[in-house]
């Protein structure tokens, strides 16, 4: 991704003349931006538009910034997040960053400085290696080992997840039986149904609730992970 085209900033920020600076600013520095008022429309659009980076106020008129930050990174977001807060006591700063803030810039505060750190952070997070991958409604955490479907953890066994992993690093190709033994089972002489078996436990727990089929049979070849049914 062109950090300088397609980076999108969600701006949380109650204050319109500062909302409204920053969605400027940051227009003409070439970058994307989403602006929320409140805590609530904040959740809605980090869930729904998966920002690249989040500038988030602390005091908003419907609740604290710092809760919405918690519940996010529960929910297993890694979206980098920069506070901009008039709180700026070291106590404000460290409850900040334990939270899971990746950086806190009191108020007021610098644009030059403001803008160098939204581009450190871009920076990171594109030479960091990638740790997670999407399908659909399905995010797969490589680091932590834990996948989840509409913000809910799927509770995967070891096999199920190797096996789900295998999938989404071949996302789009299909993935055929004697690949998943010998990668998942470290066996390429077991017994294939063992494959069948497995997938059908995972598909089992990604459709739960009616979700749409994200491992499709792909005749003669496999399997494969991808959110549209693959052409026959």
């Amino acid at each position: 991704m062109s950090q300088s085209q397609n980076a999108r900033i969600l701006v949380v920020e109650d204050e319109l003349s500062v909302s409204n600076f920053l969605e400027q600013a940051l227009r003409e520095s070439g970058l994307q931006a989403l602006v929320a008022h409140t805590v609530k429309a904040a959740a809605a659009l980090w869930e729904a538009e998966k920002p690249d980076l989040v500038l988030l106020d602390l005091m908003l008129p419907d609740g604290d910034g710092l809760e919405l930050l918690r519940e996010r990174r529960e929910a297993g977001s890694h979206t980098p997040v920069i506070v901009l807060s008039a709180r700026s006591g070291l106590a404000d700063r460290v409850t900040g960053l334990d939270l899971g803030a990746d950086d806190y810039l009191p108020k007021p505060f610098s644009l030059e400085e403001l803008l160098a750190r939204v581009r450190a952070q871009l920076r990171r997070v594109q030479e960091a290696p990638t740790t997670s991958l999407r399908c659909g409604d399905l995010e797969i955490d490589l680091l932590s080992r834990r996948a989840m479907l509409n913000g809910r953890l799927l509770f995967l066994s070891t096999t199920e997840f190797r096996l789900l992993e295998l999938l989404a690093t071949n996302m789009g190709q299909p993935v055929s039986k004697s690949q998943m033994l010998e990668h998942v089972w470290d066996d390429p002489d077991r017994d294939p149904n063992v494959v069948e078996v497995y997938v059908n436990y995972l598909r089992n727990k990604l459709e739960r609730g009616g979700a749409p089929r994200l491992i499709h049979t792909v005749r003669g070849r496999g399997y494969v992970l991808q959110a549209e049914t693959p052409a026959s």
